[in-house]
């Protein structure tokens, strides 16, 4: 998925990875070697993960939009259609995705910016 998809896709829009922070929690899968071996060869020295450059924050509040928000949001709209198979689900999720009002996604990042500053303080003041 990393290196047949999102590595193409965002290279694609022109994304500047060695210059982009990728966070992801600690969660077995998403450490096992292989994982963290592409990603550290995608976002050089730029990982925020348990096995990361960057540790992840313990009891930190969801700070990826994809977290509190996305999963969420397009749970509650895709299975409306009750899709029957894989090509169903896969369309009704790109279809979903598609249709998010750019107002919706100005807000999430908004609150994304203020999960994360919150973090930031709370951070801060603990290690003083």
């Amino acid at each position: 998925m990393l290196r047949n998809f999102c590595d193409p896709e965002l290279r694609g829009r022109g994304i500047d990875l060695p210059s982009v922070w990728f966070q992801q929690d600690g969660a077995t899968a998403h450490t096992a070697r292989a994982s963290m071996s592409a990603l550290r060869k995608m976002f050089p020295h730029h990982v925020i993960s348990r096995e990361g450059d960057g540790t992840w924050p313990a009891r930190s509040l969801d700070l990826s939009a994809c977290d509190y928000f996305l999963w969420r949001y397009l749970k509650s709209r895709v299975f409306i259609s009750k899709p029957r198979t894989i090509e169903n689900l896969q369309q009704s999720i790109k279809e979903e995705i598609t249709a998010i009002p750019e107002q919706m996604i100005r807000r999430v990042m908004k609150k994304s910016w203020s999960k994360a500053e919150a973090v930031f303080e709370n951070w801060w003041e603990t290690s003083e």
